[in-house]
């Protein structure tokens, strides 16, 4: 080995050793999100009555706000939920497994692994997480190739951790986008935005691309080799799969929850409805629905699975998965109106006198990187997975309309910034690290890695492109 060999090993060990440190604090003091959450919410309540709200219009904001999301927290949940029924489907898994024999070396083995989870995470990211886990680990079990599974598992983990925000699932760009799920306050500040001012913008591709190249990049050259390989084996994982459940049936009830002539009719109905859905509007609002696009996945799943039965047992499979979102996201809609609801001392809220001081800050590339830090900060601390742009939104969007900052790029700031903290905090790592078997600290040394490139890398984007964009004042539906 060459002393340039020598180096650059021993940096990565350097780094890997920090990143290391740093994912045995958080999982030492870190509490569960929905601790974080409910403690978003008592600093909220108490910002209120520093800012000279009565307690009465605390409480009154708090209670009458609470359920204001009711329909967006299904919709979230049910992004994970299809997401993990479609990537458990027999026929995905024969994908998975045939494009498991393709990477010829480890390295390739690695970034491979990082660019196929982020290209599918830009269609759902809760598919991402679990076919990113799933084709890490049929790469595991090739026996003429010896790749590091802790890299396999934090390249599949790059579809969350990167880029999942600027994909088609992503919970700011959907919320703006629907109308039915927008506040009532947020809707009359930003109107609505369909996908042709968030996620379709070259600027925000183009975010896209560059950040797709840097991530596998670095998989491909921090992945380990040599004697430094831990395979599953030495971690302890067993790879072999759970056989499948023998289909008996035992009464007569049963040959329906068998059959694969209803999940096929189902899915020639949701098709023909499609169809008309494009035949009728415009191609974009029909990309744009958050509704549209959960019943086609949800129907997807249904006929990949082939019977109602099968389908059945991967939806309980995929249930737990949503908990977090169930019980996080009513405390974040109550954050939301205590911020836009309780008027203090003037009869200024909360989000109004944040408004004021982001304004403060100008437009442009300034107003851009500042909302970029601010979200990946808070992100660290209030692990989300979107939702707290439901917290946000109100006094980011205020601003950015009185710098004249475009509406449709700052909510992409805040995707582009939002995927940051996930390379930090292992929250949501859960669902992935029960795929492979693994603990977040198997992998944050990996995920922090990339964390230290994609933060400037971020900043200088958002700057640079927030210049780029001419401000559309929001139409306001009626």
């Amino acid at each position: 080995m060459t002393s340039t060999q020598l180096k650059q090993d021993s940096t990565q060990k350097g780094l890997a050793r920090i990143a290391q440190g740093l994912a045995g604090w958080t999982q030492k003091w870190f509490p569960d999100a929905f601790v974080f959450a409910l403690g978003g919410l008592v600093l909220v309540a108490l910002a209120g009555l520093a800012i000279g709200a009565s307690p009465k219009a605390v409480a009154d904001s708090f209670g009458n706000g609470f359920w204001d999301l009711t329909a967006f927290t299904l919709q979230m949940a049910m992004v994970v939920l299809t997401g993990y029924v479609v990537a458990t489907s027999p026929p995905v898994a024969r994908i998975i497994d045939r494009l498991a024999q393709i990477p010829g070396t480890a390295r390739t083995a690695v970034s491979f692994v990082a660019v196929l989870a982020m290209a599918v995470s830009f269609l759902n990211w809760g598919l991402s997480l679990v076919f990113g886990g799933l084709l890490a680990r049929a790469i595991a079990r090739r026996k003429d190739l010896t790749a590091d599974y802790r890299a396999l598992g934090a390249a599949a983990f790059m579809g969350l951790g990167a880029v999942w925000a600027l994909g088609l699932s992503s919970s700011a760009a959907q919320l703006q986008a629907t109308k039915a799920s927008l506040p009532p306050a947020l809707l009359k500040i930003t109107g609505v935005l369909d996908f042709g001012a968030t996620i379709f913008t070259w600027q925000s591709l183009l975010t896209l691309a560059v950040l797709m190249v840097l991530t596998a990049f670095i998989a491909h050259f921090s992945a380990p080799q040599g004697g430094a390989v831990r395979t599953a084996a030495d971690l302890g994982v067993d790879l072999d799969d759970q056989p499948e459940e023998s289909e008996s049936r035992q009464r007569p009830g049963e040959w329906l929850e068998y059959s694969r002539i209803l999940p096929a009719l189902a899915g020639v109905l949701t098709l023909g409805w499609l169809v008309s859905q494009f035949l009728t509007l415009p191609a974009l609002s029909v990309v744009s629905s958050l509704n549209a696009y959960l019943l086609v996945f949800l129907v997807l799943g249904l006929v990949l699975h082939g019977t109602p039965r099968k389908f059945l047992q991967a939806v309980a499979k995929a249930v737990p998965a949503t908990a977090g979102i169930l019980v996080q996201y009513p405390l974040y809609a109550a954050m939301a109106a205590i911020l836009t609801k309780a008027p203090g001392a003037g009869g200024l809220t909360i989000s109004e006198h944040l408004a004021h001081f982001f304004t403060s800050v100008g437009g442009g590339g300034a107003f851009a990187v500042v909302i970029a830090v601010y979200t990946a900060l808070l992100g660290i601390f209030v692990p989300s997975g979107g939702g707290k742009w439901l917290v946000e939104a109100p006094y980011v969007m205020q601003s950015a309309t009185d710098v004249h900052m475009n509406l449709g790029w700052t909510v992409q700031v805040y995707n582009i910034a939002e995927a940051l903290p996930n390379l930090v905090n292992p929250f949501f790592m859960l669902p992935l690290l029960a795929v492979l078997k693994l603990r977040a600290r198997d992998l944050v040394g990996f995920t922090f890695l990339q964390f230290m490139f994609h933060l400037p890398v971020v900043l200088v984007l958002v700057w640079l492109l927030g210049m780029t964009f001419e401000f559309v004042p929001p139409v306001v539906p009626h």
